[in-house]
């Protein structure tokens, strides 16, 4: 089907649905590489006058990746909840962004129409918004998940404590997990990038840090971010397994090229479940994605790479995960150049998760070889914030030692919760104020011995 619009007397003609999602994106490096952006400022005004005309159910007819050759397409049509897309199947995508950002799209509403959007109708919706639109519509939704805390309450914030070690040196993980939770961090999740596949490390990581957890009663999870297979065998070996990781993407390919399918992500997380650890819920899984993996693998199909994302969210969304991470700047400058297009970026994937039900956080992250600095982080940080971002990233001076890229710190996490009247995960906040790490108020204490100091003799007898 051919799509037109004429502007200014100069007639635009689109081959494809596909083609105008992709020419009314947003500039970005990974589209020009892939050869699909908008060759002007003019073709892709045009194509998004053509995104706001097309009926909300046309994404129901036209698959942009063909049903028999995808299987996130498949389960995208198949797995479609007709009733609840009732209320706005009657609206155009410019009438759907009207109505989301008008008052009678409510927390409620929102929560109700989840499961009957489909990833490209909120992937169009959001090329044609401004960045305040994506923050004001994704502020109102909230998405609550648990585990041994509650995730995703409205004015709170999570943080992953993530103390990777580029030699998986079981002190140097102590020392920075010990260095993250006197700084208040952690109630999303201590989750670690293994530098090393061997299942024994692996498993003496795990052990390290569920012995941390447990002698201190702390109310969080942990995670050893490897492959999902790995960690099935690390479960069947009897290793404390909380939660499943997996990089995902928005294309059967690229899921293929991260050695994953749907059904091995079910097995994984039915072993997860199996073992009964979570407290307070069984939101077992944590999954991370990010605009052009798609891309990078080949697999995208023509497909833009920030609709290839969103079709990363239709895969997450049917595993209940505890956290979804978009590891925003991380691929690199070749798929988003500069500062601005990673803060654009991190706002879209944010908004479209959110409003496809999913606990969005992000990495707000940039590589070094990237346009972009840390006052760029700066921005999107405190644009989340504004916008009810579920976690951020916790790391040592915002300086990840062994993934070599930059990102949030602890003392970031400090800020945005000041400024913001932010509060941690209830029965984290807890902790601390019952550990002397934080007042009543959830300010951190004056440097003083607390039980957790002084059981940093304990932290390192257990890595002796």
């Amino acid at each position: 089907m051919r799509y037109r619009t004429a502007i200014d007397q100069q007639l635009f003609a689109f081959d494809s649905l596909k083609q105008v999602m992709a020419y009314a994106s947003p500039a970005r490096s990974g589209d020009y590489l892939a050869g699909i952006g908008a060759a002007t400022a003019q073709e892709r005004m045009a194509a998004r006058h053509v995104l706001a005309e097309v009926p909300l159910k046309q994404f129901l007819n036209e698959a942009l990746i063909p049903y028999e050759d995808d299987n996130i397409t498949r389960l995208i049509i198949d797995g479609h909840d007709a009733k609840a897309f009732a209320p706005v199947s009657h609206m155009t995508v410019g009438d759907f962004r009207n109505w989301l950002l008008s008052e009678q799209a409510t927390t409620q509403a929102l929560a109700a129409l989840a499961q009957g959007l489909t990833p490209e109708m909120v992937a169009a919706v959001c090329k044609i918004m401004r960045n305040q639109d994506l923050i004001a519509v994704a502020r109102k939704v909230r998405v609550v998940t648990r585990f041994r805390d509650t995730i995703g309450l409205a004015g709170h914030l999570a943080v992953r404590l993530q103390p990777n070690h580029p030699t998986d040196d079981l002190r140097g993980v102590a020392a920075s997990t010990l260095d993250g939770l006197l700084m208040g961090s952690g109630d999303a999740v201590i989750g670690l990038n293994p530098a090393s596949d061997s299942l024994p490390v692996l498993g003496d990581l795990l052990r390290m840090l569920d012995e941390v957890i447990d002698r201190f009663e702390i109310p969080t999870q942990s995670c050893v971010l490897t492959h999902v297979t790995n960690t099935v065998q690390l479960i069947n070996d009897g290793a404390p397994v909380d939660l499943v990781f997996q990089s995902i993407g928005g294309t059967e390919k690229t899921n293929l090229s991260f050695g994953v399918t749907p059904e091995i992500l079910h097995e994984a997380r039915e072993a997860a479940l199996s073992l009964k650890r979570g407290t307070v819920g069984d939101n077992v899984m944590y999954f991370e994605t990010g605009q052009g993996s798609a891309l990078s693998a080949d697999a995208n199909f023509g497909v833009d790479q920030q609709t290839c994302e969103a079709r990363a969210y239709a895969l997450a969304r049917l595993y209940q995960p505890l956290l979804v991470n978009t590891v925003v700047g991380f691929i690199g400058p070749e798929y988003l150049y500069d500062g601005k297009q990673i803060i654009r970026a991190g706002l879209e994937d944010h908004f479209c998760g959110k409003l496809l039900g999913l606990p969005l956080g992000c990495d707000i992250c940039y590589t070094n070889h990237a346009e972009a600095d840390q006052d760029d982080m700066d921005t999107l940080l405190v644009l989340l914030g504004a916008a009810g971002i579920s976690f951020i990233m916790g790391i040592p001076g915002a300086d990840d030692v062994m993934l070599n890229y930059q990102s949030t710190s602890f003392h970031d996490a400090l800020f945005l919760r000041d400024i913001m009247n932010l509060k941690r995960a209830p029965e984290f906040e807890m902790w601390l104020q019952r550990m002397q790490i934080t007042d009543d108020a959830g300010r951190l204490r004056p440097p003083s011995p607390n039980p957790l100091l002084g059981g940093m003799g304990k932290l390192k007898s257990l890595v002796a």
